[in-house]
């Protein structure tokens, strides 16, 4: 997570872009919500069609306008802010696993003999990928429900399957397109990311709080009373002696 030590002395124009407050922003009213959802998921998907559908440079390649599995991203990074699974981290990570492993996996499939053979496997192919991805986002920590859908791409998509290797910095820079998007519209009135990397720790119950204080007294109290008991055992043993006590 990008530490509030560092982002603190940015100025407050700046490191409000990135998510960072002193405050945290008052709960927003739900049309608020709601508008501005509506113009993050319809700038993103807009974008993301220009330059992909656009642009010389990718339709030469044969890049499709748009990578479906981006709709649902959408919905997440732009309608459930606040959700750990539309963070930066789940975000970026969970696309570009799922692109590497539905590509590596349909890599496998396409090395069967015949096409024939591959299109009767591809269910086989698309399963594998949606799976594996899935486990792979959950060992990394960056479990994206869409990015289910990017996994199943290669396998299932004739265009995805034609660009190959190519898909995965087509996936890299839709994710930058959408968080570039994101950063923007969801900082206007509202807050994100809440988090970059890691969620913060959250803080004790106030009953645990309670609980650690009390026990610390009882622990000094203790030692309190032992410490007495030790002094008074020193003292009759000296009277016993005959000793005057010092």
């Amino acid at each position: 997570m990008l530490s509030r030590n560092v982002l603190a002395p940015l100025p407050p124009w700046f490191s409000r872009w990135l998510g960072y407050r002193r405050v945290p922003p008052p709960k927003r009213p739900d049309y608020i919500i709601w508008f501005w959802t509506f113009i993050g998921a319809f700038c993103c998907i807009a974008l993301l069609q220009a330059v992909f559908g656009q642009a010389q440079y990718f339709i030469g390649r044969g890049v499709p306008p748009l990578v479906a599995s981006y709709g649902a991203s959408a919905v997440l990074i732009y309608g459930v802010i606040e959700a750990p699974l539309a963070q930066p981290r789940s975000l970026f990570g969970g696309h570009f696993f799922g692109a590497l492993v539905g590509v590596i996996i349909t890599k496998l499939f396409q090395l069967l003999p015949t096409e024939e053979r591959f299109n009767e496997l591809a269910w086989l192919a698309a399963s594998l990928s949606c799976a594996t991805a899935t486990v792979v986002m959950q060992v990394t920590q960056t479990v994206h429900p869409p990015a289910g859908a990017t996994a199943l791409l290669p396998a299932t998509s004739q265009e995805i399957r034609d660009i190959g290797w190519y898909y995965l910095p087509v996936v890299l820079l839709s994710s930058a397109l959408a968080f570039a998007v994101a950063l923007i519209n969801n900082n206007i009135q509202r807050r994100w990311p809440l988090f970059w990397i890691a969620p913060p720790k959250p803080a004790p119950p106030p009953s645990a709080v309670v609980e650690s204080v009390v026990a610390s007294q009882q622990a000094e109290s203790e030692d309190t009373k032992e410490k007495g008991l030790s002094s008074e055992n020193g003292k009759s043993l000296t009277d016993s002696n005959g000793t005057p006590p010092v």
